[in-house]
């Protein structure tokens, strides 16, 4: 069993918090995305405008209860994760901060890129996106059509083209990273940082069934100059910067996209909790067993987390069995909870119908349950998981 330590549960204790404080606002969201620009002083969202930025690029820390936290860990990300996805992960995904984005500049930029990224992001609160998915592409990374190509003379700036599609907040962002192709081949892939200032960029949300408050967008990029500097690992080898450098990436994310799912289960339990004072016996044996899975698949989501403060090489491979579980997770569990309020519970109780909304998109992220799956096939067919 992976407990939780005095500073991780004094940062749980502060999410949990800060989450119920949004809570009342979680459908207020649903129908106005733009809400969250009136929230940005409540502690949660002023939290998450400041993670996930590495501590030498922070001069003024996160402090809470005399602990530090930079949002960077493992087991650190997915137990805030989880505390915020039980009331809202709309919420949660509609905050500034370093999103996804942070995690590959830590991993790929050098030192001016990272402190021109987290600069920004540190100067006031200010979205950023993550744009690798392509219309027909879907999770095929290899086969994606945009093109970085030279503007002019070798070293000077580079024209983006191309677009994206499922790219959460880029309609509200100021920074982003993006994914194009240099030149054929899986080698030819490379990340770069843009600025949504300058010419050539445009994003339009599109209208979705959940996680609204996330404004997933369109993304067109047209003659968008990027200066070469801009171009993530251009210190590393063509085999470390491109898409085995997005495959470490993916594989960072994934025990927070998890804990998404196993917070989400838990807050659609906690609402049949709190609102069903009549329970059966047969009802809380039921109950019972669902929190008892919760609880499984949160240790899977943990080990995840610190296999990735341990730079474990079997990270990516429980990463994958934590984001398919827990988005199963997801699923099953909001989908059971209406029968306990009888036919129209998702119309009578819109906040647990929002649940069930939201998990379906867990599954979608970062790779469906089909590429995790695949994932683990692949360590166990080659021995690497240890399993016999």
């Amino acid at each position: 069993m992976i407990e939780l330590d005095e500073r991780l549960t004094v940062l749980q204790g502060h999410a949990r918090e800060w989450a119920r404080d949004l809570r009342p606002l979680a459908l207020d969201l649903e129908r106005d995305p733009e809400l969250v620009h009136g929230l940005l002083d409540r502690p949660g969202l002023a939290f998450l405008a400041r993670a996930a930025v590495p501590a030498a690029h922070n001069p003024d820390p996160i402090v809470l209860d005399g602990h530090l936290f930079d949002g960077m860990g493992g087991l650190e990300r997915v137990t805030f994760v989880e505390e915020f996805a039980a009331c809202d992960t709309g919420m949660l995904l509609a905050a500034p901060g370093s999103s996804l984005s942070g995690i590959f500049v830590a991993l790929l930029g050098d030192e001016e890129q990272k402190r021109w990224f987290y600069g920004r992001l540190l100067e006031r609160p200010t979205w950023s996106f993550f744009a690798l998915t392509e219309p027909d592409r879907g999770s095929d990374a290899p086969a994606l059509e945009s093109t970085l190509t030279p503007a002019g003379p070798e070293g000077g700036p580079l024209l983006l083209n191309g677009t994206k599609r499922f790219i959460g907040n880029a309609a509200r962002a100021a920074v982003g990273m993006v994914f194009a192709r240099v030149r054929p081949g899986p080698l030819g892939i490379v990340s770069v940082l843009v600025d949504t200032a300058a010419p050539g960029f445009r994003a339009e949300p599109f209208p979705t069934v959940g996680l609204k408050g996330n404004q997933v967008s369109e993304v067109v990029f047209t003659d968008l100059e990027v200066p070469a500097e801009r171009v993530l690992g251009r210190h590393l080898s063509a085999t470390r910067r491109g898409l085995a450098g997005a495959v470490q990436g993916f594989n960072r994310l994934r025990p927070g996209v998890a804990a998404l799912g196993v917070g989400i289960a838990r807050g659609a339990l906690d609402y049949v909790l709190e609102h069903r004072s009549d329970l059966t016996s047969w009802e809380r044996d039921e109950l019972d067993r669902v929190s008892r899975r919760i609880a499984g698949v949160r240790q899977l989501v943990r080990r995840a987390g610190v296999a990735m403060d341990e730079n474990d090489p079997m990270l990516g491979y429980l990463a994958s069995m934590a984001k398919a579980r827990a988005a199963r997770l997801a699923e099953d569990v909001t989908l059971a909870m209406p029968d306990y309020f009888g036919p129209g519970a998702r119309w009578e109780h819109p906040l647990l119908d929002k649940y069930a909304r939201d998990a379906r998109g867990v599954e979608f992220m970062e790779g469906t349950s089909n590429i995790q799956n695949l994932t683990v096939f692949q360590g166990l067919s080659q021995n690497r998981l240890g399993v016999h």
